[in-house]
Formats: C-alpha cells, structure tokens, sequence
C-alpha cells in the first residue's frame, strides 16, 4: 500500500491527528485494563460494573481510530482493492490481547471516510459525535424492541419519537409507524401495506393469508424511471413480480413528469390492472430531484392507489425552513420513508417509515404469546413487535431522539442550510471550470458533472476512468452515475455534499483534483 507521504491531500487539512496507541496494556485491553474476570474481553459492557469495564476498551478503541486515521491520511487509503484485502486477511490471521486495537486501526485506516472533505460520493453522512455517543450506550445496554420486558424507555421512546415525527411530516394524530434499518426495508413495507390493503380491497379477502390472488386483474406499482431500486426489488419480494413496476419517464432533473404519470395510469386501467401504488420521490440519488407531490397524491387517490413517498434522502428538507417547501404535499401520502443517516447526521441505521392512518398497518399486527401476549397489553404493556418486519430490534430510535433534543429542528435545519450552500458553491465552481461542465443545479446538496475531454467520443471512458484513478490514489471519493438513454454521452460524476463542516475552499480543490485526474488519463490513452 502506498504511504500517506506519497500522496497529497487534495483539501489540504491541516488538523493535526491524534497520537498513536502507546501498545501499553492500558492502551490495547488487556485483562488487566479491562477489569474481566478471567479471559481477556469476558466483561459484559451492561450492569453496574459494566461502564468500569467498558471505559479502558473504549480509549483503545478512540486511540486506534485516531492512528488508523493518521495512517490513512485522506479520504480513503491509497492503493489497489487487492493490497487491502491482503492486509486485512493478514490482520485477521493474527491472533492476541491486542486484536480490538489493531483491527479497529485497520478498519479506520481502510474506511472510506465520510467526514474528509474529499469523500462525497455517497448519501453516506458523516455521523455527529453525540449521536455516536448515543449509539454507544445503546450498544452496551443492548435492548430490544420487540417487547416491552426488554426495552421498557426504550419502547416508549420510540413511540414518542415517531409521534413527533409524524407530526413533523404533517399528519394528523392517529398515524403510526416504526424506526427501520432504512429506505430499503421502508420502501418494502410501504409496497407491502398497499398490496394489502388495495389487492385485499379488490379481492375481498386478505393478502396476508391467502396470498396474492391468482388469475385476477395485473396488479401495478408506478414509479419514475430514477426511482430507487429497491421498488423493483420489493415488487419481486411481495409476489408481484419486478415487471409490475410501470416505469414513468422523467425530465431532464430526474423529476417525474406528471402528464407521463397520468397517461400510464389511465393505460393501465384502460388494460383492466389494479394500481397497487404510485411511489413518489422525494429527493432522487443522483439529483436530489423531488417528484410533483401534490399531483402524484391526486393521481393515486383517483385511482385509488396507494401513495408511498421515498423521502429517504429529501425527508431532510423537512428541518429546514428554506428546503420545506420542496416536498410540501408529503404529508398527503399514505406512507412515508425518512433516512435520519442521510440528512440528519445519525450513525447507521436510522431509517424511519410512517404511515397516515394506523388501522392501515393491520395486516403487520402478529402474536407471540412469549412476546406480547394479550393479558399484558391489556394490563397497559405495549408492544411494537407489530410495528416491524424484524423481530429483534436495536433501539435506533435513542440517537435520534437525543440529537433532537440536542440540537433541535432549528439547528439540525443550520446543518441542511450548509450543506445545500456548499452543493449551490460547487455548482458555481464546476461553472466557472473550463474543463468541467454542470448538469444541472443541484435541488439538495447533490449535483451531477462531467470532465470535457478533448475527444468527446472518449468521455465516458476518461469520466469513468478519471473516478478510479483518484480511488486508486487515495486522493478522493467522487460518485459516478449514468443518465437514462442510450449511446455514449451519459457518464456522470457526482458530489454529494453531506459534511457541513467543509468548505466552499476545500470542494474547489476537490473539483480541481477531479480534472487534474482527468488530463491525466487522457494523456495516459
């Protein structure tokens, strides 16, 4: 692996890190230091001795991350997939006291660091300390959500939390909902409550127990050609098979266009199918484009389907008084999916799914007397055990609620603000580049460019190669993306921008990097 004195950082940080691990048996967790009882790493981390035990791995684990990051030295580590993988399975090879210390430098040093101003590919944020700090006595508490005998708070801090979600979405009292591991498993049980509720209104008869019914009319999912992929992939799951998914074309931002919408809807029900479901985007992966609300509401209830938002990325418009009235018509869907490690700064998961009405989640409800017998609810201990497609469950829902009450929506929404200053300031800078051109304004804090080289023939070569040169360098994490159509042209890259600490300085020398890397790979054909 090339060394971080090879290499340049392209932000130029000038942070100093932390010192390195002493090796002390302080430092690396020995028996001694942590307290166990016998074997090294036997102390539980819950009950009274459990903080005591924990605080010494803790510090090995803060002192390793610190030198894995001085080693790294930039955004993620130079070098080839296969010299990493090497190490890694060197590393693992070697046994001894010292493995927390020595595989949590590794990890650090071979992480794809979301908090480097030149890593910003991704909907991959860079956490905040307190809900890190948050997470970490979750972890060591260890509770579970699927009964109330084993999380008591945090049962009701989940519901409170989703309350006040809810609430924030706009739906009246009376919605319902669960913290999820994210979009993906929220955009499936959003598709899964509307294959019940519309196929079992249709049939007569519950999905849930007799399945979809055969023979009958096509059912149909309608979502826009940038939808997210897990649509097609939770039709296939749900029984509905991935071709029930009608394709709506976008625009030119990746935008549903609502007279495609409306024309594939009355298609469809020219043809006799059932639409199960339009899901509307709020906030696309590329773009950050946000599908027309209000319209997709109206169009669905006409045709009474289901309306699911996939607000995984823009829900986070919701903090802001600026961006708000971007999804102004959320609060009409039927159900809902946020992201809370996207724009909202939380360690993963922090997925959260909504729906309008409760009574709509009854096809989820389920009974497992050693969980949630009914003479206990009765007796006033709720359960959420019906709330989930999981059963064992991580209080996710802790970090969220403390970063709220930490920041509130007033100072998370400052974290959007800046982050969708500094995506407007990137934009201007791929302007002004003569090398660089823009696709379009970014909408959130993504936007979408390409490298201009001398051949246009060879532009998606040079823009595709260009992406893994700096990977390879070690010098920045940028995205890559395709436009829809067909034929050469539509290579994309993409910036990202989730850290609200960097700056506008330090994403110019980023986009400086980008084409820098670009002649050299022309130069290299």
């Amino acid at each position: 692996m090339n060394e971080p004195d090879q290499r340049k950082d392209v932000t130029q940080r000038e942070e100093p890190g932390r010192p390195e691990a002493n090796g002390t048996p302080e430092a690396i967790g020995t028996p001694e230091a942590i307290g166990t009882p016998g074997a090294n790493g036997t102390a539980s981390a819950g009950g009274v001795a459990g903080p005591a035990a924990l605080a010494p791995a803790v510090r090995a684990v803060l002192d390793a991350l610190a030198e894995g990051a001085e080693r790294r030295g930039g955004p993620l580590p130079a070098g080839t997939p296969e010299e990493l993988a090497a190490e890694v399975a060197r590393e693992l090879a070697a046994p001894g006291e010292d493995a927390l210390r020595r595989l949590t430098a590794l990890l650090a040093y071979g992480s794809a660091d979301p908090a480097d101003p030149a890593c910003a590919a991704h909907l991959h944020c860079p956490p905040l300390a307190v809900a890190v700090a948050a997470d970490l006595a979750v972890s060591a508490l260890n509770p579970s959500l699927d009964s109330w005998d084993q999380a008591p708070a945090a049962t009701e801090m989940e519901t409170l939390l989703l309350r006040e979600l809810a609430a924030l979405v706009g739906y009246p009292p009376g919605a319902a909902g669960v913290v999820t591991s994210g979009g993906t498993e929220s955009n499936l049980m959003g598709l899964m409550l509307a294959r019940d509720q519309v196929l079992g209104r249709t049939s007569g008869r519950p999905v849930q127990l007799g399945g979809v019914p055969a023979g009958g009319p096509r059912a149909r999912i309608f979502a826009s050609a940038a939808a997210h992929f897990s649509v097609r992939r939770s039709a296939a799951l749900l029984g509905l098979g991935e071709d029930a998914v009608v394709s709506v074309a976008v625009d030119r931002n990746l935008r549903m266009d609502p007279d495609a919408l409306a024309g594939a809807l009355r298609a469809s029900a020219g043809r006799g199918e059932v639409p199960v479901a339009v899901v509307a985007t709020a906030g696309t992966t590329d773009t950050g484009a946000i599908d027309p609300l209000g319209t997709c509401a109206a169009l669905a209830a006409e045709h009474g389907a289901w309306l699911h938002v996939d607000a995984a990325y823009g829900g986070g418009a919701l903090l802001s008084d600026r961006l708000a009235p971007l999804v102004a018509g959320i609060e009409l869907a039927d159900s809902v999916s946020l992201d809370w490690h996207k724009l909202g700064w939380q360690p993963v998961a922090a997925g959260v799914f909504l729906v309008r009405r409760e009574e709509t989640y009854e096809s989820l409800a389920r009974r497992a007397v050693y969980l949630n017998p009914a003479d206990d609810e009765e007796a006033g201990y709720p359960s959420l055990l019906g709330r989930s497609l999981r059963t064992t469950r991580r209080a996710d829902a802790f970090k969220i609620a403390v970063t709220l009450r930490t920041l509130g929506r007033d100072g998370l929404g400052r974290l959007v603000d800046a982050c969708h200053d500094l995506a407007r300031a990137g934009a201007e800078a791929v302007r002004a580049h003569p090398r660089l051109e823009l696709h379009a304004d970014p909408i959130l804090t993504a936007f979408l460019f390409s490298y201009v080289p001398g051949d246009p023939a060879r532009a998606d070569q040079v823009n595709a190669g260009l992406r893994r040169r700096l990977l390879r360098e070690g010098r920045a994490v940028v995205g890559r993306t395709e436009l829809p159509g067909d034929g050469p042209g539509r290579v994309r890259l993409k910036l990202t921008l989730l850290n609200p600490h960097t700056t506008v300085d330090q994403v110019e020398r980023l986009l400086h990097a980008v084409a820098a890397a670009g002649q050299a790979e022309e130069d290299a054909l």
